[in-house]
């Protein structure tokens, strides 16, 4: 299964010492498929260490931080010698062992040859327990679900993801239904790679769902296992307000739809930590498009969507016979699944920070504010072919960006200030790094 993160990791491995990388992402986003992946494609030898009820490992980092000492017990847990120049060393669920974390320091400063790549599905969490953590001495790499295009690729469609990348729009649009029904699949199956693999060999809707059950099921497993017993009622009413959030026509994040009289200091921490797992994302308001958005961060404002539009549909029930039928799959949920998708997307595009814009009064929103490092690009989600952009005009009017752009099922189309763009190129950068008035410089490890 092809994943873009890939290329990352191979220009990671190009560097001279490069520093020790943590891959960070929700739990079956495919982080220790990518981490043997890479091992097994990129090195002659791959040492892989997984800190879960690892009680030698354990024992081994609990001592001192001697990297010779570490490498000595490394190389007599893998059974044999470690050749810095040819071997990958992996350390998996590394919150686990928080001193394994700490060593990442060591490694980096007085051990640079050796080459480590550390995930741990609740990194995060452990962080905010106040584990040591080697800043600056690591480098990041965020994985998520398949985005769209990965989707494509997965589906034996490359040569449709190449038209996206190269921006040739025109003939794309002459394979727009195949975009389309693409599109719908991906809707219903999302982007968790065991779903994903699933549906390529089966083509069976049903099997998808039934892996979506079982991961949102792992995840609330996870809430009972890994937070304070306190916050856990806390953190699954939230997590099951999602789609009744997403559902509203103002998708602004409501405390009381998650339970009634509830306020937003009683569910601060169950957010967080469903933030630091990855299974949430949050997307502010900005009070205003200036660069940098987040300097007009409104902190108490803000939209949350879920890690991936396949698990959302799964909570919704979303049914495969809505699927099919036409463009009913667009109408459910008023556009639910239409801006998680395209925010699910634009996490994607390295370098794009995503905010949404409302007026004072509450009048006018703009779906996304794209923070692209040297431009503001406002950005309106339609759900189908309607094309009534009555805030997005509004706020062009008013702010004057030097690109407006509004995703619908219509087909490409640039009009001087507006930019039409399908919502199957959403995940391309294409049309970002084409236009003459707006470029970026992706920013890819961190």
């Amino acid at each position: 299964m092809y994943r873009a993160a890939m290329e990352e990791l191979f220009k990671w491995k190009e560097k001279k010492d490069p520093k020790p990388l943590v891959i960070r992402g929700a739990r079956q986003v495919g982080k220790t498929w990518l981490m043997k992946e890479f091992g097994a494609t990129a090195y002659k030898n791959c040492v892989y260490i997984s800190f879960d009820n690892n009680r030698r490992m354990r024992a081994l980092f609990s001592a001192d931080m001697e990297v010779s000492r570490l490498v000595t017990g490394i190389e007599l847990y893998a059974g044999h010698k470690i050749d810095p120049a040819n071997t990958l060393i992996i350390f998996d669920e590394v919150q686990e062992v928080p001193q394994a974390l700490a060593s990442l320091k060591y490694f980096n400063e007085d051990a640079p040859q050796y080459q480590i790549l550390c995930a741990g599905s609740l990194l995060g969490v452990a962080l905010h327990r106040g584990t040591s953590f080697p800043v600056g001495k690591v480098a990041f790499l965020d994985l998520y679900p398949l985005s769209f295009a990965e989707f494509m690729r997965a589906m034996g469609k490359a040569s449709f993801v190449s038209l996206l990348e190269q921006g040739d729009f025109a003939m794309a649009t002459t394979f727009r239904q195949e975009y389309i029904d693409l599109l719908k699949q991906y809707y219903y199956v999302g982007g968790m790679p065991e779903a994903v693999f699933s549906f390529t060999r089966n083509r069976d809707f049903n099997e998808a769902k039934e892996i979506q059950q079982r991961i949102l099921t792992a995840y609330e497993q996870d809430f009972s296992k890994h937070a304070p017993k306190e916050i856990v009622p806390r953190i699954r009413m939230l997590w099951n307000s999602i789609p009744s959030q997403l559902a509203r026509e103002n998708k602004k994040f409501i405390y009381g739809l998650v339970k009634e009289g509830a306020r937003a200091r009683e569910y601060e921490y169950a957010l967080m930590w469903l933030a630091d797992c990855g299974l949430v994302h949050k997307v502010h308001r900005a009070t205003a498009p200036h660069l940098p958005l987040k300097a007009h961060e409104d902190a108490k404002a803000f939209k949350l969507f879920a890690v991936d539009v396949g698990l959302l549909s799964c909570m919704t029930r979303l049914r495969q016979d809505v699927l099919l039928d036409g463009n009913d799959l667009f109408k459910e949920f008023k556009g639910a699944l239409t801006e998680q998708y395209v925010l699910q997307q634009l996490k994607t595009l390295r370098g794009i920070e995503a905010f949404y814009w409302t007026n004072d009064r509450g009048t006018a929103e703009v779906d996304f504010l794209l923070d692209t490092g040297n431009k503001v690009i406002p950005l309106e989600v339609k759900a189908e072919i309607n094309l009534q952009s009555k805030s997005l005009k509004a706020f062009a009017e008013k702010y004057k960006p030097a690109l407006s752009v509004r995703s619908s099922m219509s087909d490409y189309k640039h009009e001087g200030w507006l930019l039409n763009l399908p919502l199957y190129a959403m995940g391309s950068a294409s049309w970002m790094e084409n236009s003459p008035l707006c470029r970026f410089t992706a920013t890819k490890i961190t």
